[in-house]
């Protein structure tokens, strides 16, 4: 308010600028004189003084209308554009990154830049110009360059092919761009933390972390003794391998992890990160979540729990007492290398198991979600005795949940025709179903959904209101 006040006053009468300004008059006067004499003294020299008085007047009329206009519309000092955002004269906010009707995509790129001031700069500036923002940045240094991870919010007209097009002209190299989503706007920090957890937490979880660290990629666990006790010859040095685009690290329980990325090199940066994440879990050691599941059944209560390799002699001793035919249609080969197979499945590096109880704590079942690569293999096994109640699809029904916990697009079961029981459990998912038959082998895949829950199955008796053990959690 003082400014306003103070700019609104009155100023002191100063009598010199007045001399100067009247001594201007008067040689103004003089020279338009002198000019009009020599004007007027020639040929055509009535016509020109008309034009001039005509050409003044409306240069004068027209520097008034603009004055006047521009003072209405307060352009008088109008700022630069800004982008994005800019506030619009409605006070609401305009993002300038999106198209006319505001539609926007979420992109990832990658672009290698060499290692020279303004390299980056120039990419920014081709993004700017495309109307492109920039969310978040991760530079991956190399020995001869930089790779930069973007992730990009742009209008939704703008390709993917324009936009590598753009990218590299302004210099950038090995483009590679797709689609993201809501769930990448997490910074790394963030998600490489929030991996590290759920790591500590469960050691079958290094698979999944490595995967969603690294983005699509398949995750190999090669053994160094194979499932018959004989050595695969499979090792790693403790510091690793990366060759490109694949990463070899020693495995804490034994043999090597595997890592390929088709697409993309691993950078020495992701490197780093994978291995620290190995790294955890050796530190760590063997762990499973200790939550359980109480359900009943008319012949008593049953527990679902996690399964791990220090149930390797109770599976033993639940085989002895499964007929040749459950046997043979679990393992596909001879019942006598059952047992073989018992710790390769068990390990956390495989899969997920699932294991059944009674209240004595006798392990009458076992369900296991396998990683294959980037397919999920789903099996049961359940005690003759314990047959046809419903275990088998209530396992079935919480591996599914599992496989859609960890992101798998489809499960399969690899079985026999003969297996009316396991069929008919996943019939009972309610999703889509492909069949295929090779050589007496019948193979069921089922296609999840990405929002779909875990199944709520309670078949033959089965309460599907669990009684859940918090004291383990």
């Amino acid at each position: 308010m003082t400014d306003v006040t103070s700019s609104t006053r009155s100023r002191p009468h100063h009598w010199r600028r007045d001399l100067v300004e009247l001594a201007a008059l008067f040689t103004a006067v003089a020279v338009a004189d002198a000019v009009a004499n020599t004007v007027a003294h020639g040929p055509d020299g009535p016509f020109l003084l008309v034009a001039s008085a005509v050409a003044l007047i409306v240069t004068a009329g027209f520097h008034l209308w603009w004055s006047r206009r521009h003072h209405q519309h307060g352009h008088d000092h109008a700022p630069p554009v800004v982008w994005p955002p800019v506030a619009t004269p409605t006070g609401t906010i305009k993002d300038l990154g999106t198209d006319a009707d505001g539609a926007t995509a979420l992109w990832r790129m990658r672009a290698t830049v060499r290692d020279a001031p303004g390299s980056l700069a120039a990419l920014c500036t081709v993004l700017a110009g495309r109307r492109v923002d920039i969310l978040t940045l991760q530079t991956h240094p190399l020995a001869t360059g930089t790779v930069d991870e973007f992730l990009l919010r742009a209008p939704a007209s703008l390709t993917a092919r324009q936009l590598s097009r753009e990218i590299s002209l302004a210099g950038g190299g090995d483009i590679w761009i797709e689609r993201a989503d809501t769930h990448d706007l997490v910074d790394a920090p963030t998600r490489i933390l929030g991996l590290a957890t759920r790591t500590a937490l469960d050691a079958a979880e290094l698979p999944l972390a490595l995967r969603q660290l690294l983005g699509r990629c398949t995750i190999h666990s090669l053994p160094a003794v194979s499932p018959t006790g004989g050595p695969t010859g499979e090792s790693a040095p403790v510091e690793g391998i990366l060759e490109g685009t694949t990463m070899r690290m020693r495995d804490p329980n034994g043999g090597v992890i595997s890592v390929e990325r088709h697409y993309l090199p691993f950078t020495p940066t992701e490197f780093a990160r994978a291995r620290a994440l190995v790294e955890l879990d050796a530190r760590l050691g063997p762990r499973v979540p200790r939550s359980r599941d109480v359900l009943t059944l008319p012949e008593g209560k049953i527990t679902v729990r996690r399964a791990d390799q220090s149930d390797v002699d109770a599976a033993s001793e639940m085989h002895e007492r499964c007929s040749e035919r459950t046997l043979g249609l679990r393992y596909h080969g001879p019942v006598g290398d059952a047992d073989r197979y018992l710790d390769h499945l068990l390990s956390p590096r495989h899969g997920r198991t699932l294991k059944v109880q009674t209240a004595s704590g006798r392990l009458v079942a076992l369900g296991h979600l396998l990683w294959d690569g980037d397919e999920t293999e789903v099996a049961l096994i359940v005690e003759d005795a314990w047959q046809r109640r419903g275990i088998g699809t209530e396992l079935l029904g919480r591996l599914v949940a599992l496989a859609v916990e960890a992101g798998s697009a489809s499960v399969y079961a690899v079985t026999q025709a003969s297996n009316t029981g396991m069929v008919a459990a996943m019939r009972g998912l309610g999703l889509p179903l492909d069949y295929q038959i090779e050589g007496g082998t019948l193979v069921v895949t089922a296609r999840l959904k990405a929002t779909q829950q875990a199944p709520n199955v309670a078949p033959y008796g089965i309460q599907a209101n669990a009684l859940r053990d918090q004291a383990g959690r």
